[in-house]
């Protein structure tokens, strides 16, 4: 899933500053009395300084803990629970996700062709603090993470065996397959197409454009109107200054749920993938208690990193990620179906482009499996993690035109993952294909990328540098996570107090545990659909806010 690094974020702000520079020339502030953190609660206990919002970080820490204890406590009946939520949710009000996602790409689209698009992030005058090379850099590593890790093989050759496999139909006329659309059935090139334009609809533009309209408008409200950098100020041109009251309050609590379930889920999906990759490199036994170690150790890093401020090393540590995760990429083009893979990446573009309608298309859908139990559910995780993405991607693009963040956000980030997702998927087929190997096709999700590598050259090397790209992309998301779910939680204060950052990361690692003991993947994915429902409605409100946030700024020439 999308996971912005510590090297990405800007430095944390001298104190008093709270992050938020002054616009630079003409922009349209806000007129309010509103002062950042005015409704913080300031204290020591015990000499641990804080400095929170009492009501969101209240209400949001104790509803959090309760459903862990709960989870922990009552894990048994949680299992069913969960599966029910989970297929409610995505029988139900799975159109909502798959409308909500529609929408906020045609904003983000129509935007890029009006007006509004010439408006600059921090004011007319406003340049940039990142050049084009550093900031499409921190985009790319905006959009590479334990997703593109887990289902980087899995998705494109489920997609394809299921396409090929065609359709089946229940004595009660309802299809049981899991094929995308009509599928292929028979059709080798039409199932290697269908599968990958599948698998790029769900990692292309659709969860960048929900990330692109959060990132927009919290950039706006902040850089350009002078508001605090949470989701609340979104909301100002519909609430004004009620937004400071209980209905900002909700609005910011239900970011820090959809962030949190977000995240959680990205963390247990890649504490599972480093289980697996443990016990099939090293023969560590993949159980409960190994996914617990895991998770219990990775936070312990996480905090470290908070603790001791090596906001360098941590850099360090991100680089090195990025760095191995291109290494790994360029690996498997090189030594996997080259040509293969360098003419599929333009095939399965055009392959997406002619699929995308039907593929969005959220009613009136016959391919319920795949729409409601794929789609819904990634639709409902992009959207839960857009607070996180978006204050990311809002804070390291000041300075650049509205036009020119929406295509950079859009795109850049997209075509990362068509080549990522093409590369690895391609060889996987085509070793299904060319060479008859169907170990790939038969391993669980969490080690088809593993088995895949197994038989390239170097396997030894390449599935451990896999298992250190998990680890570290949870590292840095643990990290991050915790950072943007604190300044949420202080009332837009992005330097508040390390302690309060140390308490939710100790709380995305409890969350995590405590949902893959509950009920696994299940679990997993009920938390994200639960908290992406709610926030889709909030955001697709916050969609007029937007425009009418973006008519009333100035336009540069």
């Amino acid at each position: 899933m999308a996971n912005p690094t510590n090297d990405d974020k800007p430095q944390e702000p001298d104190a008093g500053s709270q992050g938020i520079p002054a616009p630079e020339g003409a922009a349209n502030l806000i007129d309010t009395d509103y002062v950042i953190g005015q409704d913080n609660i300031t204290a020591s206990p015990m000499g641990i300084d804080v400095d929170l919002h009492g009501k969101v970080f209240m209400f949001s820490s104790i509803v959090i803990l309760l459903f862990v204890i709960l989870t922990l406590a009552m894990q048994a009946q949680m299992e069913p629970i969960f599966n029910s939520m989970f297929s409610f949710l995505t029988t139900k009000l799975s159109w909502v996700f798959l409308l909500g996602a529609n929408v906020f790409v045609i904003l983000a689209l129509v935007l890029i062709f009006t007006p509004m698009g010439r408006v600059r992030i921090g004011g007319a005058n406003a340049t940039p603090d990142f050049g084009y090379a550093g900031w499409f850099a921190m985009l790319f590593a905006a959009g590479m993470g334990i997703g593109l890790m887990f289902y980087g093989v899995s998705e494109p050759l489920g997609h394809y065996g299921t396409s090929l496999g065609g359709i089946s139909m229940g004595e009660d006329g309802v299809r049981t397959d899991w094929a995308p659309l009509g599928a292929a059935e028979g059709d080798q090139a039409g199932a290697i197409s269908l599968g990958m334009a599948a698998t790029i609809f769900h990692w292309g533009l659709h969860p960048w454009g929900a990330y692109a309209i959060v990132g927009l408008a919290l950039a706006i409200f902040a850089f350009n109107k002078g508001l605090p950098l949470t989701m609340r100020s979104i909301f100002y041109p519909i609430l004004g200054e009620r937004v400071w009251g209980w209905p900002g309050h909700v609005i910011d609590i239900l970011a820090v749920f959809a962030t949190l379930f977000g995240l959680t889920t990205s963390l247990g999906l890649g504490a599972t993938q480093a289980s697996a990759g443990l016990n099939y490199l090293f023969g560590v036994p993949d159980t409960n208690a190994t996914l617990i170690l895991l998770i219990l150790g990775i936070t312990v890093v996480a905090l470290g990193s908070i603790l001791l401020g090596v906001d360098k090393g941590v850099q360090r540590l991100s680089q090195l990620n990025m760095g191995l995760a291109l290494l790994l990429l360029v690996f498997v083009i090189a030594v996997g179906p080259t040509l293969m893979i360098a003419t599929g990446v333009f095939e399965n573009l055009l392959g997406y482009v002619k699929h995308l309608p039907a593929l969005s298309m959220p009613f009136g859908r016959e391919d319920a499996n795949f729409s409601q139990g794929w789609t819904a559910f990634y639709w409902a995780w992009w959207i839960a993690w857009s607070p996180f993405v978006g204050m990311f991607i809002a804070r390291v693009s000041r300075g650049r035109t509205v036009r020119e963040f929406l295509i950079a956000v859009l795109v850049v980030p997209t075509l990362a993952s068509v080549v990522w997702m093409t590369a690895f998927g391609t060889t996987a087929i085509d070793q299904v294909i060319s060479d008859g190997i169907t170990d790939v096709q038969d391993a669980a999700l969490e080690l088809q990328l593993f088995t895949m590598l197994e038989h390239l050259p170097l396997t030894a090397i390449t599935s451990f540098v896999g298992i250190v790209l998990v680890i570290v992309f949870f590292i840095t998301s643990s990290d991050s996570g915790s950072l943007v779910i604190d300044s949420i939680t202080a009332g837009g204060k992005v330097d508040a107090p390390k302690p309060q950052r140390v308490f939710w990361a100790l709380i995305e690692g409890a969350l995590a545990i405590a949902l893959l003991l509950g009920g696994g993947l299940a679990a997993l994915q009920t938390a994200a659909l639960t908290t992406g429902l709610p926030f889709t409605i909030v955001l697709l409100v916050g969609c007029y806010a937007i425009v009418k946030g973006l008519m009333s700024e100035p336009k540069a020439k």
